[in-house]
């Protein structure tokens, strides 16, 4: 396999970490910049070793910053990892450039600050646009951020400072129902964003949101409520002249996110930081979680390790692949991965009640779920999918 063109970057630190997250992150307070932190300060020369430390560079195609909240850091602060990245790897021509960014973590000027290093695409962390929600997922900005913020990258396109931007939003949130989640919709088209990530929530293992759920105190929408708000989801977001390129990715022509597609087209990728995970050559590593222990792991030779050659499982590469609009070539996995004849039978044989719902769609060599009916029911393909490799994997074993 080829050196990877793609890496990630994990600044882990935010102000506070909201209801519903999971992630590696170190909540600094709501009053944090990257100009007076010294646990900001101490992490990034770690980063910038780990960096320097990846073996085989080639030129990067695709670079993502995300986190946490990355836009904590200075204008200085992020020029020092560019660098870093550009003298050991380089950066292709027209290579895309994303940076995650907060309502509320920005202004103006940082923002333009950014764009001079070379970022040329943000993805703005916008999740609702209702005061009282932001409150319940323990989120920092408020509608007036989210708008404002907005604004700024929108002037910046305008100007030909940034390429795309971005709009996070989470669907599926505690006593939302249609109407609401219309108005939500709503909104974001006003602020005319070339690319919209839709999430549903996911209750986490160890998150607040896990604890009231516990007690009854987190009043989620039912299945079928779920199912309708993707549906309008869809309906909404096809009518404004959005593709759905991924089960949660929307794009305007020409906006879809070239680094995520990396992720779901089961090609390698570096990834670098605290929590970060990284797959270079197929097999995928998670690094610690805390500032200690990714300090100490840095020593250690299992760093090295990460860059190790394997060759991804069948399994992720069905699931990452069927997450695409264009979805996989079942011969060509079903070869790479070393499954007899029978295994393969097997598979279709499994798949078949799919196909003749009209959830799955078989077009040549190339399988994929359905817009919107078959992407909806995605876990539940997956799920049956996951369930017969487990039970085959021996078989498909050298």
């Amino acid at each position: 396999m080829t050196a990877p063109r793609a890496a990630y970057l994990h600044i882990p630190f935010c102000h506070r970490r909201c209801f519903y997250c999971d992630f590696a992150v170190v909540p600094l307070g709501d009053h944090a910049d990257g100009a007076h932190s010294g646990s900001i300060a101490a992490y990034l020369p770690l980063l910038q070793a780990e960096i320097a430390a990846s073996p085989n560079p080639a030129p990067l195609s695709t670079l993502y910053i995300g986190g946490g909240t990355p836009s904590l850091l200075t204008p200085e602060q992020m020029g020092q990892l560019l660098d870093g990245l550009r003298q050991h790897f380089g950066f292709a021509p027209g290579a895309e450039i994303t940076l995650e960014m907060d309502p509320a973590s920005f202004d103006r000027p940082r923002l333009e600050g950014m764009l001079a290093l070379g970022i040329n695409r943000v993805s703005l962390g916008g999740q609702s646009f209702d005061d009282a929600v932001l409150e319940r997922l323990g989120r920092r900005h408020r509608r007036r951020h989210l708008f404002q913020a907005a604004g700024w990258l929108r002037q910046a396109r305008a100007a030909g400072e940034l390429a795309s931007w971005s709009l996070d939003l989470i669907q599926g949130l505690p006593e939302q129902d249609l109407p609401h989640w219309r108005q939500q919709l709503q909104q974001a088209l006003e602020l005319e964003p070339p690319h919209l990530s839709v999430y549903d929530l996911i209750v986490e293992p160890g998150t607040v949101f896990e604890r009231l759920q516990q007690r009854g105190q987190l009043p989620l929408p039912d299945p079928d409520l779920g199912a309708d708000l993707m549906d309008l989801t869809g309906e909404l977001l096809r009518g404004a002249g959005y593709g759905r390129y991924e089960i949660s990715n929307y794009a305007l022509p020409g906006h879809a996110s070239r680094h995520n597609r990396v992720y779901w087209s089961g090609a390698g990728w570096w990834g670098f930081g605290l929590g970060a995970t990284s797959a270079p050559y197929g097999q995928r590593l998670a690094r610690p979680r805390t500032r200690e222990a990714y300090a100490a792991w840095l020593q250690t030779p299992d760093a090295a390790s990460a860059q190790a050659h394997h060759q991804p499982p069948f399994d992720e590469w069905l699931m990452v692949g069927l997450r695409r609009r264009e979805g996989v070539n079942l011969e060509q996995l079903a070869r790479a991965a070393g499954l007899s004849a029978a295994d393969e039978g097997s598979l279709q044989a499994l798949m078949a009640p799919w196909r003749q719902r009209g959830l799955l769609l078989v077009e040549g060599r190339r399988w994929r779920l359905a817009d919107p009916q078959g992407l909806a029911l995605s876990n539940a393909v997956l799920r049956e999918l996951l369930a017969w490799w487990e039970s085959h994997q021996p078989a498909a074993s050298p």
